[in-house]
Order: structure tokens, then C-alpha cells, then sequence
């Protein structure tokens, strides 16, 4: 077996098309023996890239942005999706069968502070004809800060990840009102980047091989298979919840049977950049990204 460092910039099981390829055991099938991790708070895995000490990481196209806006060359290359829509959802405290996006202006929402997740979704506001700025964020940290200050009675709403929202759900603490993706459509939301010197190497066709019968696994297999399988990366979660959480993704659709990063895709994330103000320019698709190996 050979060795292959993953890292994950964030940890979460809307990741699970890479999660699984480790514990569904794809990529054992192809000789490949996982050693994953998760980048520290406020870093990207990108670094990891960069020191070598990741072959491969989770990251986002708009990563790739960053870097040419520096008049810089980016040393990764985004080379397979992970998810194509955004996983975000909102919870609030009451159920709401009619909610609709106008109740956001003028309420409390524990919201990220910046980057993609804060990107998306005023995108999102802006697609639904809401104006974003009536919104009263409340920003208070990282996912896990997010959740500890929502149960704690902070905000009227929280923009979270699964499993996290399924997770308030089951403890009664919230109740799930829309998901941001729906709003936006297909997009380059999250993606595979590595070198693109690693990505001619024997181990990346092995990993691309496994990648490819893990994407169809997340669309055929049921969700309390997957969840069973990934059970021991969520001690926190309840298998329920998490079976939940995936069976929502499955059926939203971000976790399609392909692995390329499509051009159309791409383009929606440029105009979600363009919208936010942070785009200096609509950069060129293989500026950031790139075909996977053939395998």
C-alpha cells in the first residue's frame, strides 16, 4: 500500500464524496492507504499542497482567485469536484412551512464572516430579490462556534453545513427553513486541487480511478449505507442525522456522477465572485482548473 496525504480545509459531510472514497475503501481497492487531516482554523489546505505534505486537498475554485489577484501564478490546480452546489442551509427557530426569503431582512443571522460561505450566500439573497445589507449579521467564529452560539440563543437563523442543522433538528433546537443552494443553481462550489506535477504521477490515476467509483457510489448507494460507513469521522452526530444529511444531499443533486469541474459551473462562481466585489477579473478556466488524469 502506498501512502497518500489528504487534507481538508473544512470537515463536514457535504464532503462525503471525498470522505467516502477513504472510508467506503475505494481507495484501498487501488492500493492507496489514506492518511487524512484537517487544516487548522483560518488555513487553507492549500499550504499543505505547497509544503508537500498533501498529495491531495478539499478546497474551492475561488481559491484559485485569491492567488492570480495577486499577480501570482497558483501553484494548485483544481482538477475534480466535490460538490457542485452550494450545502448551506438555514435553520431557524420556529418551523416555518412558508418561509420565503424577505424574513431574513431586518433579523438576526449567524452568519460566516467572509470567504465563499459568506460569497454564496449574499448571492443567494440577491437571487431570491432580497437586499442583503437589511440582514443583521451576527458573526461569532467557525462552523463549531456558529452552532455553540445558535443553541446558546444567539440569532434568529444560522447558515451551517450538514450535519450540523439536521443535528439542532433532532435536538430540538431549531428547525431547517431553505437551503442556499436551490437559489443559486450549479456551480464550481468545492473541488479537488493538488500539484500539477502530482497529477502526472501513478498514484494521482489511482486515486482518480477510486474518485470516479466513489461518485457513483454517493449518487446509487442508499444513504444509510453511506452513513454507516462514515459514522466513525462524526462521533458527535447521531447515524440518523447523518443519514438524514446525506439523503438530502443526494436528493438536492450537488454530488453529481462526474468528476470534471464543467466550464458552466465555473462561470456561475465568477458571477457569485463578480456580485460579491471580490473578482478583479473573470479569470480563464484553465487559469484555476484542469482536466482529471485519465486513470
Amino acid at each position: 500500500m502506498t501512502k497518500i496525504n489528504i487534507q481538508f480545509t473544512l470537515f463536514s459531510a457535504f464532503y462525503s464524496p471525498l470522505i467516502s472514497a477513504i472510508s467506503g475503501g475505494f481507495l484501498q481497492e487501488e492500493g492507496l492507504e489514506p492518511v487524512w487531516s484537517v487544516a487548522p482554523p483560518g488555513v487553507s489546505a492549500i499550504a499543505a499542497l505547497e509544503d508537500g505534505s498533501a498529495h491531495v486537498v478539499q478546497s474551492a475554485l475561488s481559491q484559485g482567485f485569491s492567488t492570480l489577484a495577486k499577480g501570482e501564478k497558483p501553484k494548485a490546480v483544481h482538477f475534480a469536484q466535490i460538490n457542485e452546489m452550494d450545502g448551506f442551509f438555514l435553520t431557524g427557530r420556529d418551523a416555518d412551512p412558508d418561509f420565503t426569503w424577505d424574513k431574513l431582512e431586518g433579523a438576526e443571522v449567524v452568519l460566516f464572516k467572509g470567504g465563499q460561505p459568506l460569497a454564496m450566500f449574499k448571492y443567494a439573497c440577491h437571487r431570491a430579490g432580497i437586499d442583503f445589507n437589511k440582514i443583521k449579521a451576527v458573526n461569532v467564529g467557525g462552523a463549531a462556534d456558529m452552532d455553540k452560539a445558535f443553541r446558546a440563543g444567539q440569532g434568529q437563523y444560522v447558515q451551517q453545513q450538514g450535519p450540523f442543522p439536521q443535528q439542532l433538528e433532532a435536538d430540538g433546537v431549531g428547525h431547517i427553513v431553505a437551503q442556499v443552494g436551490p437559489q443559486i443553481g450549479p456551480c464550481g462550489f468545492s473541488s479537488l486541487a493538488s500539484t500539477r506535477e502530482w497529477l502526472q504521477s501513478d498514484m494521482a490515476n489511482a486515486f482518480i480511478r477510486a474518485y470516479r467509483k466513489t461518485r457513483i457510489y454517493m449518487v446509487e448507494a442508499p444513504a444509510a449505507q453511506i452513513a454507516r460507513a462514515e459514522k466513525e469521522y462524526f462521533p458527535a452526530i447521531d447515524e440518523a442525522v447523518l443519514e438524514t444529511c446525506i439523503a438530502t444531499y443526494q436528493k438536492l443533486g450537488c454530488w453529481t456522477p462526474h468528476v470534471e469541474i464543467l466550464q458552466p459551473a465555473y462561470e456561475v462562481t465568477l458571477d457569485v465572485f463578480e456580485h460579491d466585489g471580490s473578482l478583479k477579473e473573470r479569470y480563464t478556466y484553465d487559469q484555476v482548473c484542469c482536466e482529471p488524469p485519465e486513470g
